[in-house]
């Protein structure tokens, strides 16, 4: 475990400067917005915005200013930050982000979990914060691994580098459900904003009607949203050449999501500035790990095939807390309580995907509240 600092060379900060002045610009339909992709004005208004006013030195300054490491385990490289809590029993608690955002999307919430005094809070509900970059992405070893990989590297950073005995886990759902599965006995309770989706196992005569309006919701949301998690479980290396080597590409290609899975109101705005935007961009670009992020998703396909298809999903016995945000999928109670063991279930008045980003207090109090009271 040593200490990491994210020092960009210059050298990299001036190919990026000529490469968006060369952007040479596709066609765009006539008042297209959103409806074909990504939001042709937004895009030209945020690059604009790139060239000329974003200022990466001082978003570097930002994320440095939260301790970072880097450990090696099973000879991949895990960048992580590492915050202790101020409480006398800080309980430890790994964040675990998902694509197609980074470590960055728990910055705002940090304070809120190591200092809850700061913001209102009991001082004693305090957490040591652990929020590693997955393999593939950022500034953790540039190779592509499954999600039952990661939550295995997860459990050996949380024990075996950091010493914790057991610890508590959320954020994305398939890594920290396969956490809880594997490890029962260490990982204590998780907390999800998502608990799965359907994968053609489900017998849906056996279903709620709420839980077949959610399944009928999803199957739509496939064919309309859905050709990204294709082409990555699929062909991502043919993807991942424009992407590495065209940030407006790369720009196009995340905008699109952090739009559609957000509860903006129609203006993307609503849920990120566009420095967060931009940083999230460039954590990508500086780190060139757009590539191996988009891998995982054929990892986790290829996982899954090695066993014949998916299979059934094992239901996580492990406590967990569950949140729906109305800007991500909205699933019922019975939906959560098939895949895990609902402990408390709150229904959000906002946010969308990235609750942790849009909406860090309404995220960062039901986390608090679960884990001390209820888990």
């Amino acid at each position: 475990m040593k200490p990491f600092k994210i020092e960009i060379a210059q050298d990299v900060l001036n190919d990026l400067k000529t490469r968006l002045t060369l952007t040479r610009w596709t066609d765009e339909p006539e008042n297209a917005g959103w409806n074909y992709g990504t939001n042709p004005t937004y895009l030209r208004e945020l690059v604009d915005y790139w060239q000329n006013k974003y200022d990466w030195r001082k978003q570097e300054e930002m994320l440095n200013s939260f301790p970072q490491f880097k450990a090696d385990i099973d000879g991949i490289t895990i960048h992580f930050i590492y915050v202790k809590g101020k409480g006398a029993n800080a309980k430890p608690l790994i964040l675990t982000h998902e694509w197609p955002d980074s470590f960055y999307r728990f910055y705002k919430v940090i304070p809120m979990l190591t200092d809850p005094a700061s913001h209102g809070g009991d001082a004693n509900q305090s957490f040591d914060v652990i929020i590693p970059s997955i393999p593939g992405f950022g500034f953790s070893g540039q190779v592509a691994v499954s999600s039952v990989k990661t939550a295995e590297l997860w459990a050996k950073l949380m024990t075996v580098v950091l010493g914790y005995k057991t610890f508590f886990a959320a954020g994305a759902s398939f890594t920290t459900k396969t956490l809880a599965l594997q490890y029962p006995d260490t990982v204590k309770a998780i907390h999800l904003t998502d608990v799965g989706y359907p994968n053609g196992m489900e017998d849906w005569s056996k279903m709620s009607p709420a839980e077949q309006e959610f399944g009928q919701a999803i199957q739509r949301w496939f064919f309309t949203e859905g050709a990204f998690n294709m082409i990555q479980s699929t062909k991502p290396q043919t993807l991942g050449y424009g992407l590495n080597d065209s940030p407006v590409g790369l720009a196009s290609w995340l905008l699109e999501k952090f739009n559609a899975w957000s509860d903006n109101k129609g203006n993307i705005e609503n849920s990120f500035s566009k420095d967060e935007l931009l940083t999230y961009i460039m954590i990508y670009w500086v780190s060139q790990t757009i590539n191996t992020s988009i891998r995982t998703y054929l990892e986790d396909a290829r996982a899954a095939y090695s066993h014949g298809g998916p299979q059934p999903e094992k239901r996580v016995e492990v406590p967990t807390g569950v949140a729906v945000f109305p800007g991500d999928a909205d699933f019922p109670i019975e939906w959560a309580e098939r895949k895990v063991n609902v402990q408390q279930f709150t229904k959000m008045p906002k946010g969308g995907r990235f609750a942790a980003m849009e909406e860090p207090a309404l995220w960062a109090n039901d986390i608090r509240t679960f884990f001390w009271e209820k888990a």
